[in-house]
C-alpha cells in the first residue's frame, strides 16, 4: 500500500474539521467539569429526623444497657433449686443433694438459716445468696396465720330440713309458683294440662306441658309426686266410640278410627300390648296411656 493511497483516509473537508474540534473541545471542557465541580448534593436538616435520630439513639443505648445486664439475678425460692441453679450459685453437689433430699420428704426451707441448717451451706456463701431467697407469704406470715387458725371457730350449718312432697294433682297455682323457675304463665299451663287429663298419672308427663325446661321438671319431681284419684274415669277401649276415644288427649281421630276398625275386624283389646300394634300408636307413651285405660 503507498503512502499517498492511506493519506486520502485522513482527509477531512473544511466542516469535517470544525466539527472534530467542536466534539475534542466538548470532551475537554466535561472532563475538567467532573473533575473541578463539587456534585455532593446539600443535606438540609430536618427537624423532625433529629427527633428520630436522638430516638433511635436513646433506644440504641437502652439495648446496649440491657444487654451488658443480661445475667441479672433475680429473686426465687430456695426450695426450688435445681442443680444448674444451684452450681450458679456456688453451691456444691453434696449441698445441693442436701436440699433435693429434704424436699423429696415433702418439707420446705421457710428462712436462710433452716436453708443453711439443710444444706450446710458456709456463712460467706449464705450472706451472697440469701438476699435473693423469696418465701412463700404463708411462710413469712406464718405466725399470724397460726393465731388465725388458733382463732377459727368451726361454723356450723343448719341441718337441711326435709321437703314436703305434694301431690301433683292436688297442687294449686301457689303450691306450683314455690317452685323455682314456675311463675304465673306456667302454673297455669299445669293446671290446664291436668284439666284436659282429668287428672295426671306420672311425673313424666310435666314433659307434655309446653315451656317447662327439663331443669324445671326436675324442680317439680323432687317437690310434688302423683297420687292417682280413685275417682279417675278410665276409658273402656273395647266400649268406648269413635267419638269417645278421638277425644282422649294422646288419641288423634285417625289412630282412633284405627283403633275402632280393628276392634271390629279382631275382636277386643286384651293389653296395651294388642294396642301398641296399631299403626302410628304412641309406643312412647304407652305406660301412661295404659293408666287412663280400662279393657
Amino acid at each position: 500500500m503507498n503512502f499517498s493511497d492511506f493519506k486520502k483516509y485522513l482527509y477531512f473537508t473544511k466542516y469535517q474539521r470544525t466539527g472534530i474540534s467542536i466534539l475534542f473541545f466538548i470532551i475537554i471542557v466535561l472532563q475538567l467539569v467532573y473533575l473541578l465541580a463539587d456534585f455532593s448534593i446539600s443535606k438540609e436538616k430536618s427537624p423532625d429526623k433529629e427527633k428520630w435520630l436522638a430516638l433511635q439513639s436513646e433506644i440504641d443505648n437502652k439495648k446496649n444497657l440491657k444487654g451488658n445486664n443480661r445475667f441479672s439475678v433475680y429473686l426465687f425460692n430456695p426450695n426450688f433449686i435445681s442443680d444448674y441453679k444451684g452450681y450458679k450459685l456456688g453451691m456444691s453437689v453434696e449441698e445441693i443433694d442436701r436440699l433435693q433430699a429434704f424436699r423429696k420428704e415433702n418439707k420446705y426451707v421457710n428462712s436462710a438459716e433452716e436453708f443453711q441448717k439443710v444444706t450446710g451451706v458456709s456463712d460467706s456463701l449464705l450472706s451472697k445468696i440469701s438476699p435473693l431467697f423469696k418465701f412463700s407469704d404463708w411462710a413469712q406470715h406464718k405466725t399470724e396465720f397460726k393465731s388465725h387458725t388458733d382463732n377459727y371457730v368451726k361454723k356450723e350449718y343448719p341441718k337441711k330440713v326435709k321437703l314436703e312432697v305434694l301431690d301433683i294433682n292436688q297442687a294449686t297455682q301457689e303450691d306450683l309458683m314455690k317452685v323455682y323457675g314456675i311463675g304465673e304463665g306456667l302454673s297455669t299451663r299445669i293446671l290446664k294440662q291436668k284439666e284436659i287429663m282429668g287428672c295426671f298419672v306420672s311425673m313424666d308427663q310435666m314433659e307434655d306441658v309446653w315451656g317447662l325446661s327439663p331443669e324445671v321438671i326436675n324442680e317439680l319431681k323432687t317437690h310434688f309426686k302423683v297420687v292417682i284419684p280413685s275417682t279417675l274415669k278410665k276409658i273402656n277401649v273395647n266400649d268406648a266410640s269413635l267419638k269417645e276415644l278421638s277425644q282422649f288427649p294422646y288419641f288423634k281421630y285417625a289412630l282412633a278410627k284405627q283403633i275402632v276398625t280393628y276392634r271390629s275386624m279382631n275382636g277386643n283389646f286384651n293389653n296395651i300390648e294388642d294396642l301398641s300394634k296399631i299403626k302410628d300408636f304412641p309406643v312412647e307413651k304407652a305406660k301412661i296411656i295404659s293408666l287412663y285405660l280400662e279393657y
